[in-house]
């Protein structure tokens, strides 16, 4: 995976982390956590605040 897989990522995190409300989370947090996934193949030097949104609000619309 790569920081633009949003979707994927936002699918990983929800089964890594059931219990987090992705509202609440802050950026510092949410770049670790997908730096630490299985596959994420990319550097936080590619990462900022839009693909981190993205990221965010993926969560967010597969918990709806």
């Amino acid at each position: 995976m790569k920081w633009t897989d949003s979707l994927d990522i936002a699918i990983a995190l929800m089964e890594t982390h059931p219990d987090v409300d992705p509202m609440r989370i802050n950026f510092v947090d949410l770049m670790h956590w997908v730096l630490a996934l299985p596959g994420f193949e990319e550097n936080e030097s590619h990462c900022g605040e839009k693909k981190l949104e993205a990221i965010q609000q993926a969560w967010i619309d597969e918990l709806s």
